[in-house]
């Protein structure tokens, strides 16, 4: 047998289904994928290019950051400091600001300039071992801005090694063109902006908001049809800040996750988990908005949903480029365990892209994605905060 390379002497958490760490652990790749990764002693006779020891070092899979909003212009530090005055996000987006305050920006800046804005943004993620990114648009509310923040979004992938998924998020708010509207604006996305997207091939899937500040359950219902006619999955910003019955709506749908879900009740987490559908929690979020009402987390669990943990990068209300602070404020903020943490941030956001055949776990014939750490226990990973212990990350074998 022959293989490219082989990483051996590690702690390997390969991440698949009832696997525990392994603590004498081996993986081998060839032509970019996982040729076999287990127990160091049932590595089968072999030749290799290369074989590194890792001197006991942490494997775990690359990480998976399974819902951004990488690409924007400008910034809402001003929001910041109004949110510390007292305005609610609710108050300062009927005020021109929140997302719309990003729409002006954004649409004021051309390719070029949003990939120069929206690079470190990249790279400070890749840094601590992501090596699967999803990004949406939704800040652009008009065709041309939304096609450009797509374009940049699979330009960014080319820039740096990391696989990218793209999300078409034109029913994130209501443009000021639209002159309150909602209806109206809701027909463009579906009848002119996603068709064109869809020609250009420059989304994986579609997302929306369903929230009283932004587009009500009929509205997203019209969104997820016109998606599904254009062979795209569909996403969801669910139930973040009343309980809409968003997480029921994108069951229903079959919708590959769920998002926030703050305010979603026992039947909505009763339909995720039989639909499976990944309930995706964003305590950055939750945190910078100071929110009091945590997710369902016990009744997540106690129904079997899939949970999995993201950044939410965004300008203004989860201004973050650190998974592994996410993984923390998981714990701490919504009393996940550490398994629930790393699963959440690889296997299980892997699943929430419809990309678990292919990332997300160590397993034979998955691409070769890999952090490995300077630290001997999974729990390190999510115990410290600002404290970055990557040694290397690898990328389809490199």
């Amino acid at each position: 047998m022959r293989f490219d390379t082989v990483w051996r002497n590690l702690r390997l958490l390969t991440m698949a289904e009832g696997s525990s760490l392994l603590p004498r652990g081996a993986v081998a790749a060839k032509d970019g994928r996982i040729a076999w990764a287990g127990d160091e002693a049932a590595l089968p006779p072999h030749e290799a290019d290369a074989v590194h020891d890792m001197g006991g070092r942490l494997c775990t899979p690359g990480l998976v950051d399974c819902h951004t909003h990488l690409v924007f212009a400008g910034n809402r530090a001003r929001e910041f400091e109004m949110r510390l005055e007292g305005a609610t996000y609710e108050e300062i987006a009927r005020a021109g600001g929140g997302i719309l305050s990003s729409v002006r920006a954004t649409r004021a800046a051309d390719e070029a300039a949003l990939v120069a804005q929206s690079l470190p943004r990249l790279d400070a993620l890749l840094a601590e071992g992501v090596t699967t990114i999803e990004i949406k648009s939704g800040y652009g509310l008009d065709p041309a801005t939304e096609m450009r923040c797509l374009r940049v979004a699979r330009a960014l992938g080319e820039a740096r090694r990391v696989g990218v998924r793209t999300t078409f998020l034109g029913a994130h708010a209501l443009p000021p063109e639209a002159a309150g509207d909602k209806d109206a604006y809701i027909a463009a996305v579906c009848d002119d902006m996603l068709p064109a997207i869809a020609r250009e091939g420059l989304a994986d899937a579609v997302d929306a908001f369903c929230e009283g500040i932004a587009f009500s359950p009929a509205q997203v219902r019209r969104v997820f049809a016109a998606a599904r006619a254009h062979g795209l999955a569909v996403k969801l910003h669910a139930d973040q800040l009343s309980n809409l019955h968003g997480a029921a709506l994108a069951a229903e749908h079959g919708a590959l996750s769920a998002d926030h879900l703050e305010h979603t009740d026992e039947a909505g987490c009763a339909a995720l988990a039989a639909a499976g559908t990944v309930a995706v929690l964003l305590p950055g979020a939750f945190y910078a908005l100071r929110e009091t009402q945590a997710p369902p987390v016990a009744a997540l669990r106690r129904h079997g949903a899939r949970i999995a943990l993201a950044t939410d990068c965004n300008p203004g209300t989860s201004p973050m480029t650190s998974l592994l602070l996410t993984m923390n404020m998981g714990a701490t903020l919504f009393r996940l365990t550490v398994a629930e943490c790393i699963a959440g941030v690889t296997r299980e956001a892997a699943r929430a892209l419809g990309l678990l055949g292919e990332c997300g776990t160590l397993e034979p014939g998955k691409w070769c994605d890999m952090a490995i750490w300077d630290a001997a226990e999974p729990a390190e990973l999510v115990a410290r905060i600002g404290f970055n212990p990557l040694h290397a990350r690898i990328w389809r074998g490199a």
